[in-house]
């Protein structure tokens, strides 16, 4: 329990810390919330007076009725006019705070490692930043709207009774700690249940994404009785924390309105008794009875926005979790820009593991050149796609040191390092824009005749002229109507138009006719020439030309050479490319 109450403690401060950023609107709100209870509450002291003009049967002071009317009448319009620039404060206040939580929420996820994102699905960070930003803002304008307002009542309320008749003010201030004690403990058990309400929202929108991205995977596989299986298994999770959370939280407003009945109850008693007695009038009597609904309402507010308060904190203490996330090590206050690269890579004695205790590259030693082709070879998980994370500095080493042109790339500055590679995976990546745009991703400002012949180059300008609109023919993130080769065919033409220093081609032709793919190596053949290149491949034969052929195994070189050399020792490699060819 005290650990809890620290951690939400803490959440609420820093939560604090983005409010403090709008503190003149905040002060306005007080501002306007203030006048706004403080007239509400004058118009009981008007309507009991309006009551005192009426002394009998033909005995009405009209014309004081019609001058206290008067007053009320500015007195609401006034009343109305700043509880509308309240609710301008507030909504300004509260959206400016959720969408500085969301800016630095992707700005951090802009720069946090890739193991992060790796160890963490997409679905949950999406949840974070969009839905539990909004239970945030929805909280937030809660508290806003009616804490301000409902405190400020409650003490105006009290002032008014006590100057009215002290004695029956105090019959409610002795009742009242009742329902603040109630709304308390009910609070104090929903911060859990909400908390755990948001981690299984974030869960169930992880496995939507997952399942809507990899929709024809699933059903390739026959798995959607699986996952629906396991959607339900979340949803059932969902359905029986929410409704813990909503049911527990709903106890307040009635418990409060219960004990708030006692207290407008004991009001009604007292004063009648009072007014019988001459302590006061009929009119102060019906202000007091007004004054006592009134104070009693703040309290069911105060308890709901309480109540909302507590998933607003639980869903900004996750938002504030990943804003707070260790990001990548920064930049060396020494870092050089990396210009003109020559291409000489050298790995010295390099160890990295994913998981700690568990080795994955062991000292590991290459040396490259300017403009040699290195392929990399080797079964599944030998560690060929984690060299070259290493070679991008999309993950440090554990130990030892990579060096680009005789400098180590933690010395290099990030952005100049991997815009000197030129990089085409297996794996695709477009942006929503048109082809023209998608190609032009690899070098901005490129004119349209460049564009064209780098598509010309990587063999997809035919099949963009058969696009409806050709170059500018506009397509999604997924690629929309185009074939996995074609998408494949465009980041080959993004690399041809920057023609980088060094490349880096991961199965660059997985997914492109036999044809076509030819055609694409003689073209990378012309484009390699003085450029250093590292080439991962598991069809051997578009390697056969490279310089140096490196055969992985278990995060170690078993076999180093050219394709001659390595058939000659008839070793690893030659196994491997017997089993593709000879029997074949």
């Amino acid at each position: 329990m005290p650990e809890r109450k620290e951690k939400q403690a803490a959440v609420l401060k820093k939560l604090l810390r983005y409010i403090g950023k709008y503190t003149p609107f905040v002060l306005l709100s007080l501002l306007f919330a203030a006048v706004s209870a403080v007239l509400s509450l004058y118009v009981p002291i008007l309507t009991g007076r309006a009551i005192d003009c009426i002394s009998g049967l033909n005995d009405v002071d009209f014309a004081g009725i019609f001058h206290i009317l008067a007053q009320m009448g500015l007195v609401v319009l006034i009343t109305a006019a700043a509880q509308w620039f309240l609710n301008i404060c507030n909504n300004r206040i509260t959206y400016r705070v959720v969408r500085d939580l969301r800016v630095d929420a992707f700005e951090k996820i802009e720069i946090l490692p890739l193991k992060y994102l790796d160890a963490h699905s997409h679905g949950e960070l999406v949840s974070r930043v969009i839905s539990d930003a909004d239970q945030v803002a929805d909280g937030l304008l809660m508290g806003f709207t009616q804490l301000f307002t409902g405190v400020i009542t409650v003490i105006g309320t009290l002032v008014f009774m006590v100057s009215i008749q002290y004695k029956i003010a105090l019959v409610v201030v002795c009742i009242t700690p009742v329902s603040l004690f109630v709304a308390a403990f009910i609070a104090r058990r929903t911060f859990s249940m909400f908390k755990l309400q948001s981690e299984t929202r974030g869960e169930q929108t992880a496995l939507i994404e997952e399942m809507v991205a990899n929709q024809k995977v699933v059903q390739a596989f026959g798995r959607e009785g699986k996952v629906l299986e396991q959607f339900d298994e979340i949803n059932g999770r969902l359905e029986t924390s929410s409704l813990r959370a909503t049911f527990f939280s709903s106890l307040t407003n009635p418990c409060t309105r219960f004990v708030n009945s006692l207290v407008y109850t004991g009001v009604g008693i007292f004063g009648a008794v009072s007014a019988v007695s001459g302590g006061i009038s009929v009119g102060q009597l019906a202000s007091f009875l007004s004054y006592a609904n009134q104070y009693t309402k703040p309290f069911n507010e105060i308890s709901g926005v309480v109540t909302e308060l507590q998933n607003a904190l639980a869903c900004a203490g996750r938002i504030l979790e990943l804003i707070e996330e260790t990001p990548q090590p920064a930049e060396d206050p020494d870092a050089v820009c990396l210009t003109d690269a020559k291409g000489m890579v050298s790995l010295c004695h390099v160890d990295f593991s994913y998981t700690e205790g568990q080795r994955l590259i062991e000292d590991f030693n290459l040396d490259v050149k300017p403009g040699q082709r290195v392929a990399i070879v080797g079964p599944t998980g030998c560690g060929k796609t984690t060299l070259i994370n290493l070679l991008m500095r999309f993950y440090d080493v554990c130990s030892g040191e990579i060096r680009v042109d005789g400098t180590d790339i933690r010395h290099i500055r990030r952005e100049s390092l991997r815009s000197s590679y030129g990089m085409v995976l297996q794996e695709t990546w477009l942006r929503e824009g048109t082809v023209l745009e998608n190609i032009r991703m690899g070098m901005q400002g490129a004119d349209r005749a460049d564009v064209i012949e780098a598509a010309k180059a990587s063999h997809a300008h035919s099949f963009i002229k058969r696009l409806k609109d050709g170059y500018d023919t506009v397509i999604t993130e997924e690629g929309g109507g185009l074939s996995q080769g074609q998408k494949q065919l465009l980041c080959i033409a993004r690399v041809m138009l920057s023609l980088p220093p060094m490349l880096i081609l991961d199965e660059a032709t997985s997914s492109i006719d036999t044809r076509t793919e030819q055609k694409i190596q003689n073209a990378f053949a012309g484009m390699m020439q003085g450029r250093t290149s590292f080439i991962v491949a598991h069809r051997l034969s578009t390697i056969k030309e490279a310089d140096i052929i490196l055969v992985m195994k278990d995060g170690h070189i078993l076999e180093q050479g050219d394709h001659k050399t390595l058939l000659a020792k008839n070793g690893f490699y030659a196994t491997l490319y017997k089993s593709q060819f000879v029997n074949g």
